[in-house]
């Protein structure tokens, strides 16, 4: 045979295979068989790798089977060939999934060259925008530590951890059941293990009992209502054609010992919208799931619909543009404190999905990305907090993983800080005649925090001494009573007194403080000189230093109600009778007024000028002397019950 007709006999075979393998991947992508057109592609790629439609069909499935980071060297080979806002667009977003964030950006930038669609051109710029902001992203929880829970996964997939009545459900591909092809992992069912917390007893992992997991088709994101009693979960992506063409919502309530047969929900609307993810609102009225269908921000949406008086739930509305994005959020999951959170590659994250939480802000919705130490360069989704902020579940398909995606346990990880008591020794004393003091047993000594709340009270023992204990950096009021005696209050603080938390060295340190408290004997009649209470020449006008010493006995009256007082004014022996019975007339009078001004009741005060008759020193020479008989008094004439 002629060597030039062999090889072009050859050449044409080889074309026609090419040819039957491209129809067979194309029908395979068509079919949203991904794995299978990968793998079908691929083997074009081997002979022809700059092929075109080959390179172009395998960097598709890889983006359409949420595997974009594996598409990278396709887009960048479709590039070689032809610059498109697509192929530089899902170049940044190959990227960005792999972490590679200054590059991605570049990508975004390229891209907006080569289209004058407005929608485009905003696309990309909010991925420049969010790469932009990702470098500033914090942990909100900056001590919770995410691991990965290795005996629970398998080397397949593993995702959507709830708990209900101590029991774990989540969604697995184990125990067979066939290949679901666009992804190359098996069909995921439903299952369940005994669980305390993050504690899961995985020696028992089972298939829910009282439900009927189906063969070739997934069984997806489950939902349980707060009373235990109705199971709502994703099911599709069956393999038989006469089945729903996507996935959809299925409803299954208890009843006699077991669920019932899976009924279509009404919300779905039409079975060609993709919905899943569904999520019970704390009091069960509300469920909130995910959607593709019309009238939405773009890509997949969360959506909510409200419980109905025959027990189904409707009225769907979508939850917004400050939720919602022009790509994907999924996986909400609403808290009993108004706190929504959910899944996106929307709003500003570090590749695919982030999880992030909408919180209620000065009357505003404030998204937040949950960071770094939560979140990765991969899938982030599906969180469900079993203590609340401090533990729970969530699923990633980051690396370092078990399998495909994977349940992750967190926990809140913050030291404990160390404990400081702070133990305030009181003494309590009186006043003696001498002017000295004297230890005063038996009073009574309350005290009270900063909101003025009683936290301790009791008596000082025969020594005049009892013990509180105190918080660090603390502001108290402590009041002391005894009968014949003159209330008293004070402020004492222990701001400043106890180390700093750094400078702790041991789990539990006492620090003991001492502070003393003085009463004074209450007798009818007995005068008690206010002690530098000055005037200006010949004015009764209260000075500012004045109004200091006043208030010590503004003080003394808010601490004893039970008293009524004379307030008294002498002048020294210099000027006329007439002159400073006047004068001290006038100055009793005005500062009865300055403690009426602080809220002392008019009734309780009588203001009093004795002028020169009663001096304290006769026939006074020096200033000093004058200065003694120029003085303020109050005296109590009155106690009552």
């Amino acid at each position: 045979m002629n060597r030039g007709f062999t090889f072009v006999l050859l050449l044409l075979v080889l074309i026609s295979g090419c040819k039957s393998l491209h129809q067979k991947g194309i029908g395979q992508f068509s079919s949203g068989e991904y794995q299978i057109a990968i793998a079908t592609f691929n083997q074009i790629l081997e002979k022809e790798p700059d092929n075109k439609e080959a390179n172009f069909y395998v960097a598709e499935s890889y983006r359409l089977s949420n595997r974009i980071e594996n598409s990278l060297p396709y887009y960048e080979k479709l590039l070689e060939q032809e610059e498109t806002f697509d192929n530089y667009y899902h170049k940044g977003q190959s990227l960005k999934s792999q972490g590679r964030y200054e590059e991605a950006t570049e990508a975004f930038k390229a891209s907006k060259a080569f289209t004058q669609d407005d929608r485009l051109q905003a696309l990309a710029d909010k991925e420049i925008r969010n790469l932009e902001y990702t470098a500033s992203i914090e942990p909100i929880w900056p001590n919770h530590k995410l691991e990965n829970y290795e005996l629970l996964n398998t080397p397949g997939i593993d995702y959507a951890p709830v708990v209900s009545e101590n029991y774990l459900y989540f969604t697995s591909s184990r125990g067979g059941g066939g290949i679901y092809s666009a992804v190359g992992q098996g069909y995921t069912k439903l299952f369940r293990v005994r669980a305390d917390g993050i504690k899961v007893d995985v020696q028992n992992i089972q298939p829910i009992p009282e439900f009927r997991n189906e063969q070739g088709l997934n069984q997806g994101t489950i939902a349980i209502s707060p009373d235990g009693n109705t199971m709502i979960y994703a099911r599709g992506n069956s393999a038989s054609k006469r089945d729903l063409p996507d996935v959809s919502l299925f409803a299954s309530y208890f009843r006699g010992g077991g669920f019932t047969e899976p009924i279509f929900m009404a919300l779905n609307e039409e079975p060609e919208y993709w919905n899943s993810t569904p999520a019970f609102s704390p009091d069960g009225e509300t469920l909130y799931f995910a959607s593709n269908r019309p009238g939405g921000y773009g890509g997949i949406d969360l959506y909510k619909a409200t419980k109905l008086a025959n027990g189904d739930f409707g009225n769907v509305q979508n939850l917004g543009p400050e939720i919602n994005t022009a790509r994907n959020e999924l996986f909400p999951r609403p808290m009993p404190n108004g706190e929504f959170y959910f899944s996106s590659d929307g709003h500003p994250g570090f590749g695919k999905l982030d999880i992030f939480v909408a919180r209620q802000e000065d009357g505003k919705t404030v998204i937040r990305n949950l960071g770094p130490n939560i979140n990765s360069t991969a899938d982030d989704f599906g969180i469900f907090f079993t203590n609340y902020p401090k533990e729970g579940f969530l699923t990633s398909n980051r690396e370092g993983g078990k399998g495909d995606d994977d349940i992750y346990f967190f926990q809140d990880l913050t030291p404990k800080p160390k404990v400081v008591n702070v133990l305030l020794n009181v003494t309590t004393y009186a006043t003696t005649d001498s002017g000295g003091e004297e230890i005063l047993p038996q009073v009574r000594v309350m005290l009270y925090d900063q909101n003025n709340q009683n936290v301790d009270g009791n008596f000082s023992n025969q020594s005049g001494r009892l013990r509180f204990q105190l918080e660090p950096d603390q502001t108290y009021s402590i009041i002391a009573s005894k009968s014949g005696y003159f209330n008293k209050s004070l402020t004492y603080s222990t701001i400043g007194k106890t180390p700093r938390q750094e400078e702790l060295i041991q789990d539990v340190t006492n620090v003991v403080l001492d502070t003393i408290v003085i009463l004074d004997p209450l007798i009818l009649e007995k005068a008690i000189v206010l002690e530098n209470i000055y005037y200006d020449l010949d004015k009764a006008d209260i000075r500012p230093d004045a109004a200091l010493e006043l208030d010590k006995l503004v003080q003394i009256l808010k601490d004893n109600p039970q008293i009524r007082i004379e307030l008294s004014s002498h002048t020294d022996a210099r000027a006329s009778d007439s002159y400073n019975d006047a004068l001290s007339q006038r100055r009793a009078e005005s500062a009865v007024q300055y403690l009426i001004s602080q809220g002392i009741a008019a009734d309780r005060l009588e203001a009093k000028g004795y002028g020169k008759r009663q001096l304290i020193i006769e026939n006074a020479q020096t200033e000093e002397e004058h200065q003694v008989n120029r003085r303020t008094e109050f005296k109590v004439i009155e106690i009552t019950q």
